[in-house]
């Protein structure tokens, strides 16, 4: 199975990323919105014992819900190539704690590490031969974009496969985020600093 870790997006911040898929030549494919997410970890072909050695070690994972906003949009590029286009993450260090437990329980599953920074963003489309001044206007178009927060209450293991078109996410499991306790939060940072 080909697997990865992701938040899903609420419909309303699917629907105001749709609406950034357009007007950029050589994108002849945007990402549909039931696909758009937030990659935590891409895991890649996993058979099924390791894929239940991944389950039961993220289903041990404890971290708070926490806000969440899309940002700006960007692209990745190589040697004058767009690689990708994509809608931002706003920093948020609740995000970067929740990707490295991911990261620390699959590696615990077995896992090889990942060893890429982790850059937190929601990718648009891959398009094929834009020219990069196409793209600078797109995204000069587009650098305002900012949606609201949002909250992530938790995050998904799903699988994915080759369709006609595009690729089929399945959601196979989720786990939940636990709701703060502000007073438990309080008395641990007061203890840490003793």
């Amino acid at each position: 199975m080909r697997l990865f870790v992701a938040l899903a997006l609420p419909d309303n911040i699917r629907w105001q990323l749709r609406l950034l898929s357009g007007g950029l030549a050589g994108a002849m494919r945007w990402v549909p919105p039931e696909n758009l997410h937030i990659t935590l970890r891409f895991l890649g072909e996993v058979d099924g014992r390791d894929a239940h050695y991944v389950d039961a070690a993220l289903a041990g994972i404890r971290a708070p819900r926490f806000l969440l906003r899309l940002k700006g949009v960007d692209a990745f590029t190589s040697s004058q190539r767009v690689k990708a286009v994509y809608a931002g993450v706003e920093k948020q260090p609740a995000l970067q704690h929740l990707h490295d437990k991911v990261e620390s329980a699959v590696v615990r599953a077995g896992l090889e590490p990942d060893g890429q920074k982790y850059v937190p963003h929601v990718t648009l489309t891959r398009p094929k031969d834009t020219p990069l001044n196409k793209l600078q206007h797109y995204l000069a178009d587009h650098s305002l974009f900012k949606t609201e927060p949002f909250e992530v209450t938790h995050f998904t293991l799903y699988s994915s496969e080759m369709g006609s078109e595009q690729s089929v996410y399945t959601a196979l499991q989720s786990y939940a985020l636990s709701t703060p306790n502000v007073l438990a939060d309080a008395a641990a940072e007061k203890r840490d600093a003793l």
